[in-house]
């Protein structure tokens, strides 16, 4: 086992596991505005972008007194997305640079691919599994959930919480109206199997000693990080002593 420093970059999957990741915010914001001309405002609260026609808007809240740091907001179909503050910014920014595209601005759309799976095809490649009533589906280490609402109001939501402990706590909710496609992209990129790159102090603390959190160095000898951490994510039983899978 390798003892990690504070500031170290570190790959962690699976990625709802994370934490946010400070350094990605601005993949969700920057590329709104670099690629689509989205319109930021900004106080000492929030940054607040606009698409060129006002009717969808993007806001970054990081003091909001409840967590939710992302709010997506539609205004015709009346649709929200609110997500909160240790969601994987990586899901996040899927689902921010696919909304021009699924608006009907399709500049740039092939590199920015829209996932063509069901939320039902999407669980079962992941393994997740499925609740008896089709309600929902949980991640294999049962840390993450999301369910089915089929009824006015929340319709998908997504609820992240190891051990019911502080800092591990995160949930991302979709309005019945969302389109689908933005709710399939923010699952399939949050069920990944590709790593994330964080600080490893950036990751929960609670998710850092978890068996079924894999947290490998960036600088990795050898045969290269990524490869490290795709062995590393092949299953082997426990050492005695050694619950933990950090490498």
């Amino acid at each position: 086992m390798t003892e990690l420093a504070a500031t170290d970059r570190v790959l962690v999957s699976p990625r709802y596991l994370a934490g946010a990741g400070r350094e990605t915010i601005t993949n969700v914001i920057g590329p709104l505005v670099h690629l689509f001309g989205w319109q930021p405002e900004q106080d000492q609260q929030r940054v607040r972008l606009s698409n060129p026609y006002s009717t969808t808007a993007l806001e970054f809240t990081p003091e909001s007194p409840n967590g939710l740091w992302w709010k997506i907001t539609n205004l015709d179909p009346h649709w929200q997305i609110q997500i909160s503050r240790q969601a994987p910014t990586e899901a996040v920014s899927a689902v921010a640079q696919s909304l021009p595209q699924l608006l009907g601005d399709h500049r740039h759309a092939e590199r920015i691919p829209i996932s063509p799976l069901s939320l039902r095809e999407i669980a079962v490649a992941a393994q997740w599994v499925r609740a008896p009533d089709n309600s929902a589906y949980s991640s294999p280490d049962t840390h993450c959930s999301v369910f089915h609402r089929p009824r006015p109001g929340i319709a998908w939501s997504f609820e992240h919480a190891i051990h019911d402990g502080f800092d591990t706590h995160w949930t991302a909710t979709f309005t019945d109206t969302v389109p689908i496609a933005l709710v399939a992209q923010f699952f399939s990129h949050l069920v990944s199997s590709e790593p994330v790159e964080r600080e490893y102090r950036e990751i929960p603390f609670l998710a850092r000693d978890l068996a079924s959190a894999i947290i490998t160095p960036v600088d990795s000898a050898g045969l290269g990080a990524h490869v490290h951490h795709a062995l590393a994510q092949i299953p082997r039983p426990p050492s005695p002593g050694d619950p933990s899978r950090r490498l």
